[in-house]
C-alpha cells in the first residue's frame, strides 16, 4: 500500500459522467482520493453520503473528493442518481488505479479468504504528494476524519 509522503500514482479513469479523470488536472488542489468495495451496499452508502453531504465544506478548503471501485460506469451513474450523490465515482474495473495503490489485498469473512478492495482512503497534496492515509476505514465518522484533517493542514 502507498505511504504518506510518497508520490501519489498518475491516474486516468472514467467517472459516472463519462469523462476521464487524471490526477494531474487537479494540481494545486488537495485530493481525497477513496476506495471503496462495491456500490449500493450498506457501508458503501454510508461513506459515500457522507463525503456527499461535506463535498462543499471540502470545496471551501480546495479539496476534491473522488471515490473508487472496480463498478461500471453504469452503476456509478445509478448509484449516484438513487442517492443523489455530488462527489465523483471512477470505474476502474481493470484496476488500473486500484493496484498502483496497493490496496487489492487478502481478506477474511466468516471463515472465508478472498482478494478485494481494502476500504483506504488518501488524502494527496497540490503538488502530487500523499499526505495521509487512512487504511481498513471504518466508515462512521470517517468522511468527517478526513475534512478535520483538511482544515488542520490548511492552517
Amino acid at each position: 500500500m502507498k505511504k504518506e509522503n510518497e508520490k501519489a500514482p498518475e491516474f486516468t479513469a472514467i467517472d459516472q459522467t463519462n469523462t476521464s479523470i487524471c490526477l494531474s488536472q487537479f494540481a494545486g488542489q488537495n485530493v481525497v482520493l477513496y476506495f471503496y468495495p462495491k456500490d449500493n451496499t450498506p457501508g458503501c452508502t454510508v461513506e459515500a453520503n457522507a463525503f456527499s453531504q461535506l463535498n462543499d465544506a471540502f470545496k471551501h478548503h480546495n479539496t476534491v473528493v473522488i471515490g473508487v471501485s472496480k463498478d461500471t460506469i453504469q452503476s456509478h451513474q445509478t448509484f449516484c442518481q438513487s442517492q443523489k450523490l455530488r462527489i465523483t465515482l471512477l470505474s476502474d474495473p481493470d484496476m488500473t488505479l486500484i493496484e498502483p495503490y496497493g490496496i487489492w489485498q487478502e481478506k477474511k469473512n466468516y471463515g472465508k479468504t478472498y482478494m478485494g478492495i481494502v476500504r483506504s482512503t488518501f488524502l494527496i497534496d497540490g503538488q502530487g504528494i500523499i499526505k495521509k492515509v487512512w487504511k481498513n476505514v471504518k466508515v462512521k465518522g470517517h468522511a468527517e476524519t478526513v475534512l478535520k484533517t483538511v482544515k488542520e493542514s490548511a492552517s
